[in-house]
């Protein structure tokens, strides 16, 4: 068979992606297996079971990121690497993710099945903790593997109920590795994501194959408030510090904020709320801001001026402020080449495309820094996804596959 003419066995990717989605499979169809937890492990298990199957070799690195190798003809030259994060929200989706790793894999079983020689090595990479929705920040095992967090950094964060370290997670699901966790043990050439797009531009366009030229910047923020508990019936209106209160003002400074400066979205997406009891004045709250933009600078200023009114109604409600910078990461222009090379074989595909930019962060953002990137998004329906319904036909997880597969025997060969 004409390499041009090789196509990705789409049965058996659905076949793998509808085994993987009952590994903390939802009752709502949707799958809950944050990082480090009892599901993670098992997904890895299966994972490691399917890579060792297809001959490779297994790497795993301090962090837990794995990485599967398959040797190329001259292994001195860069290798070409392509994956993505098993990891879910909680609750989140069936494909965020996911996708990304069994998508190289059924490209890394295609070009097994066909006996086909690459010169370069192909790696498949599961990375660990991209979601950060139990243990925060996100993209951490990427960016502890690029030097943008510190592996003491990692190891210390807690999950979200203040309980367990991830480091203490990691070891106990036995997915604490040795090899050293850093893009300098790697000689790595190119890499390409495929993910869902996660908005609904291809889905209500009716497009098929989206290629991002970059990712947002995303800048998150924790702020802790103190107020004064007290029992709610006999403690006047005036003079109370209620903490709730003066969150719920500094809410609305994000929505405001980021209306007024536009080009940009800011978000309130966690909230913790001490006692939390319907007679008890809140003394304490926890709460974050995501703000995401093209340019750097812009969302810079618009933290600025949204801590500076923080700080005026903290002071006003007579609740103490306490704000943490937890997680920043520039916004990500792709390798010019590779982008032109996504575009280029959806067309010798015969899928149609769209360029378009990357709202949501992908480790790709961070693996960016250190190689040359680019992505490839296939739709979600009605843009829905971080949701149990979140969903992508199938037929498209296929075409986002083979454009995936002709991309990276494009790179390696």
């Amino acid at each position: 068979m004409d390499v041009k003419d090789l196509r990705v066995n789409g049965k058996r990717l659905q076949e793998s992606l509808e085994i993987m989605a009952k590994i903390g499979g939802t009752e709502n169809n949707g799958v809950q297996r944050c990082a480090a937890t009892d599901e993670d492990k098992i997904a890895r298990d299966l994972l490691s079971k399917w890579y060792k199957e297809c001959g490779c070799e297994l790497i795993l690195d301090e962090m837990g990121n794995m990485f599967a190798i398959r040797k190329g003809k001259n292994p001195e030259l860069g290798a070409v690497m392509s994956g993505s994060h098993a990891d879910t929200q909680r609750p989140g989706g069936r494909f965020d993710g996911i996708l990304g790793v069994l998508a190289a894999l059924e490209v890394m079983r295609t070009i097994n099945d066909n006996h086909i020689e690459l010169e370069r090595d192909l790696i498949i990479t599961n990375w660990t903790n991209e979601e950060g929705g139990w243990f925060a920040p996100a993209c951490m095992g990427s960016g502890v593997w690029v030097g943008n967090l510190t592996k003491e950094f990692a190891y210390a964060r807690k999950d979200r109920d203040g309980i367990s370290t991830f480091g203490e997670e990691l070891e106990r699901i036995g997915y604490k590795g040795t090899y050293p966790c850093s893009y300098k043990a790697w000689n790595i050439d190119a890499a390409y994501e495929l993910h869902i797009e996660q908005g609904p531009q291809l889905y209500d366009e009716k497009l098929q194959i989206g290629v991002p030229k970059g990712i947002l910047c995303l800048h998150w923020y924790d702020i802790y408030l103190e107020g004064t508990a007290n029992q709610v019936g006999p403690t006047p209106m005036h003079g109370r510090n209620d903490a709730l209160l003066a969150f719920s003002e500094m809410n609305l400074v994000v929505n405001n904020v980021t209306h007024q400066m536009g080009n940009m979205v800011g978000t309130v997406g966690e909230i913790q709320n001490y006692p939390n009891s319907r007679n008890i004045i809140p003394s304490k709250v926890h709460f974050t801001v995501d703000i995401r933009s093209w340019d750097d600078e812009h969302a810079q200023k618009a933290w600025e001026m949204m801590k500076k009114e923080f700080e005026i109604i903290a002071q006003r409600r007579g609740c103490p402020i306490r704000t943490e910078e937890t997680w920043k990461v520039e916004h990500a222009p792709f390798d010019a080449e590779l982008f032109d090379r996504v575009i280029q074989t959806a067309d010798e595909l015969g899928y149609s495309s769209k360029r378009m930019v990357s709202g949501a962060g992908h480790d790709m953002s961070e693996v960016n820094k250190i190689t040359r990137g680019a992505m490839i998004f296939v739709p979600s329906i009605d843009g829905r996804s971080h949701v149990e319904c979140e969903d992508t036909p199938y037929e498209d997880c296929e075409r986002g596959t083979n454009v995936l597969l002709h991309c990276l025997i494009k790179s390696a060969s």
